[in-house]
């Protein structure tokens, strides 16, 4: 009886064992061992964790299944029209969802959804081909509802040509590993070289995971796994130690626009390091007074008297990187009434606007959705040509019509 006992003791302890295994072991990540994978964050951080598993953030790219995929592939939802002999449709085939083109009624081509980028305000998808990504021409804007032409492409030629390059891969994932080939041509006349930059599908990390923000945290999971008392965060970057110019670099890494002379890739950034490493002004005066509001938020709050004359303010004072910004303007209301309860209203405007416009909706005025000059789209060549709107982040007073 007693060997049974030994032996039944020494089965569950087995079993606990096998439990506690630290899964961050086990795991390979491609951007190296020092990495644990936000997998092993769920451990000690579940209401972190998924909180931002439903966030833009860890959706900035995503695979191009039909549960992340935002669009109709409906007949009469899921055709853009180019002329009359020619139309693009959103099919499904064998679980797998393409863009097929047709001419004179007939298929002349065919390309998968593959990746996909956003699903916030819109949702624009690439597919790959020899080592490339290639962005479609058709994405979903949620503001209409509907398929419409991706940003920057035509409503007349449709074009399945253009290379995503790997910096637009460094703001909306986690991961993407590459190398450089050189090819050459020469004849008798001339000699030309070409630097072509590979990408690695197998090392793709969908979206901004936890460790692009927090650092590599392989030692962080092995110390709090071995030693679960410690209540000081050790081996991993903790926002709340940052100075305010380094949260703002954080931030600024993609929300800072792409204007500016890049010196090593974001994907090397890690928090805590200054930007002016990463990035430097170009030659000439810089445009500040045309920033778009896709992209560029930082240099549009730059310009804000808020951000100026506050010594702490930053992007987390109204955000918090975990969700998606609030619906609810009301709880940015409660955000400005913080600094600005003296603050008075001049009197037509208090007769204009109703005390709960005054008091719940701040940013509807002082913060109001302009239109992108960057970005527009049509739902059809014959379409109207539609504006793409977003929040301006430079606060400020606006006169009537001039939002």
């Amino acid at each position: 009886m007693k060997k049974i006992r030994f032996l039944f003791a020494i089965v569950v302890l087995a079993v606990l064992l096998t439990n506690c295994t630290n899964k961050s072991d086990e795991y390979i990540d491609p951007r190296g061992t020092d990495y644990a994978g936000s997998e092993n964050c769920i451990q000690c951080h579940q209401t972190q964790y998924e909180s931002a598993f439903h966030s833009s953030h860890f959706k900035a790219s995503a695979p191009a299944t039909k549960e992340n995929i935002l669009g109709h592939f409906t007949n009469g939802k899921n055709t853009f029209v180019y002329d009359k002999n020619t139309k693009l449709v959103m099919e499904e085939r064998n679980d797998t969802l393409y863009q097929v083109l047709y001419k004179n009624g007939k298929e002349a081509k065919a390309y998968p959804f593959e990746i996909l980028f956003g699903t916030k305000h819109a949702q624009t998808s690439a597919y790959w081909k020899n080592h490339f990504t290639y962005e479609l021409p058709i994405s979903y804007y949620k503001s209409i509802n509907s398929w419409a032409t991706s940003p920057g492409y035509s409503a007349v030629n449709p074009n399945f040509e253009r290379k995503i390059d790997k910096e637009c891969f460094a703001c909306h994932s986690s991961n993407i590993g590459s190398r450089y080939i050189t090819t050459s041509s020469d004849s008798i006349t001339f000699m030309t070289m070409e630097v072509e930059e590979f990408m690695s599908k197998k090392t793709l990390i969908y979206g901004i995971d936890c460790e692009r923000c927090h650092g590599p945290a392989k030692k962080h999971v092995q110390t709090h796994l071995k030693f679960p008392d410690l209540k000081i965060a050790q081996n991993i970057t903790g926002f709340k130690n940052l100075n305010r110019q380094q949260k703002i670099d954080a931030c600024a890494l993609c929300h800072s626009g792409n204007d500016k002379m890049k010196l090593k890739s974001r994907f090397q950034f890690r928090p805590g390091e200054s930007l002016t490493d990463y990035f430097r002004e170009r030659p000439g005066t810089p445009d500040t007074l045309n920033y778009d509001v896709h992209g560029n938020q930082l240099g549009l709050l730059s310009q804000s008297k808020c951000f100026r004359k506050s010594p702490t303010m930053d992007c987390m004072s109204c955000h918090n990187p975990h969700q998606d910004a609030s619906q609810n303007l009301a709880s940015y209301s409660k955000i400005c009434m913080s600094c600005h309860q003296q603050t008075k209203h001049k009197a037509t405007t208090i007769k204009t606007l109703s005390k709960s416009m005054l008091e719940n909706k701040c940013v509807e005025c002082h913060m109001p959705k302009q239109d992108s000059k960057a970005i527009h789209f049509q739902q059809s060549n014959k379409a109207p040509i539609t504006s793409y709107s977003l929040r301006t982040h430079k606060i400020g007073i606006y006169p009537p019509g001039k939002k």
